[in-house]
């Protein structure tokens, strides 16, 4: 179908059914791009004769996909003698099915509410039996264990942060910790290196999670960004003893405000902060910080001692050589918190995980979603002049 042809098809059914006909416009868009899709897996066009023909179109396979918008019945080209699958069916629905599998465990297990029920029948549309559930779960699950466990390679840049979220353990609801590691390429591109499901932030813990990713192979790195916990920090210095660490100057900013004792004093002393963030070099940001001990020696005294210890922790990067662009986006691990806020709303409408292995399922889907998008985008960190 010609886009123009297609455009005017698209419009057409919209223009004359508003929003009830989203579910055949989308039905529409879906099946021509499976087409072209098609197309370009067997290097020919539809009825073309051609030396460079990988293989045969083979017709197509009804499927009904539920969405949010409702059934969509799709046709799915096929093709005679090879593995084809599109993958705009395979995008962006491992974490909408950890979803429904989460919600489906709560219900078959009793646990569920009038709430539960009907958001599953939403995300569904369907009647869900223990068996279906666990032949879904089990599917992607595979795809999910096979991601965590993909070799590595160098990293020159890793960034680590936590979240946490209610998982019941036997018969207690505990508040577990999602460790999680994003690093960036030596092209600058950014990717979801793992995550772990752990039952808090203790040394031992991002110790395993960290030793993890070397045995996978993660070499090169030339800096960690993560904020300042305890365990974080003895694990890193034994993995990563000899890798420079920058504290996240966002975390450092907040912690700072615990250490004011007036209120008033507060929004100057966050713009002072900046401003010895924003410095142009190492010399300049230690300049400024003797400047503000000094100044708060007197009327401030926790603020001071607590400044001239913990603020040069955020001053790593000035060390590194790099440009003003590269330096401001690894100062923090923001970036990553971005990527927790995304968790935090796909994972709201499940209050409590009925298992540790539904919460690995849900966040590794998603995980993995995320890092797929990012490999289509330009590179986080730029190496060009």
């Amino acid at each position: 179908m010609e886009n123009n042809t297609l455009s005017n098809e698209l419009m057409e059914i919209i223009h004359s059914n508003g929003l009830e006909g989203l579910p055949q416009a989308i039905t529409i868009m879906l099946n021509e791009a499976m087409k072209a899709e098609r197309s370009h897996y067997l290097n020919c066009a539809p009825y073309e004769r051609t030396q460079e023909r990988q293989d045969y179109a083979n017709g197509y396979k009804p499927k009904t996909l539920n969405s949010r918008v409702g059934a969509l019945e799709l046709s799915v080209p096929q093709v005679r003698s090879s593995n084809f699958y599109p993958s705009c069916l395979e995008k962006g629905q491992r974490s909408e099915q950890a979803l429904c599998i989460a919600m489906s465990e709560m219900y078959i297990q009793g646990v569920s509410t009038r709430k539960v029920t009907k958001v599953l029948e939403q995300l569904t549309g369907l009647q869900v039996s223990s068996t279906q559930v666990s032949e879904a779960a089990k599917k992607l699950d595979e795809h999910i264990k096979a991601w965590r466990e993909r070799p590595l390679g160098q990293f020159k840049y890793l960034i680590l942060d936590a979240r946490y979220q209610k998982v019941r353990i036997g018969n207690q609801v505990t508040d577990t910790a999602i460790l999680i590691a994003l690093g960036i390429d030596p092209q600058g591109k950014r990717e979801i290196l793992g995550f772990s499901v752990a039952l808090s932030e203790a040394e031992v813990h991002w110790r395993e999670f960290l030793q993890s990713l070397v045995e996978r192979g993660l070499h090169g790195v030339e800096l960690v960004v993560s904020d300042d916990h305890s365990g974080l920090k003895a694990a890193r210095k034994t993995v990563l003893p000899s890798v420079p660490w920058q504290r996240c100057q966002f975390h450092l900013q907040q912690n700072a405000g615990h250490y004011v004792s007036k209120q008033k004093n507060k929004p100057l002393i966050a713009q002072e902060i900046r401003q010895i963030f924003n410095a142009p070099n190492f010399e300049e940001a230690m300049r400024l910080l003797k400047l503000m001990i000094q100044r708060y020696q007197d009327s401030e005294p926790k603020l001071a001692n607590w400044m001239e210890e913990n603020i040069p922790e955020g001053l790593t990067i000035f060390n590194l050589g790099l440009n003003d662009f590269n330096r401001k986006r690894l100062r923090t691990s923001n970036v990553l918190e971005r990527v927790n806020q995304k968790i935090k709303a796909r994972t709201r409408q499940i209050k409590i995980f009925p298992n540790i292995a539904s919460c690995e399922r849900l966040v590794g889907a998603l995980l993995m979603e995320i890092s797929e998008d990012w490999m289509d985008m330009k590179p986080y960190i730029s190496f060009k002049d």
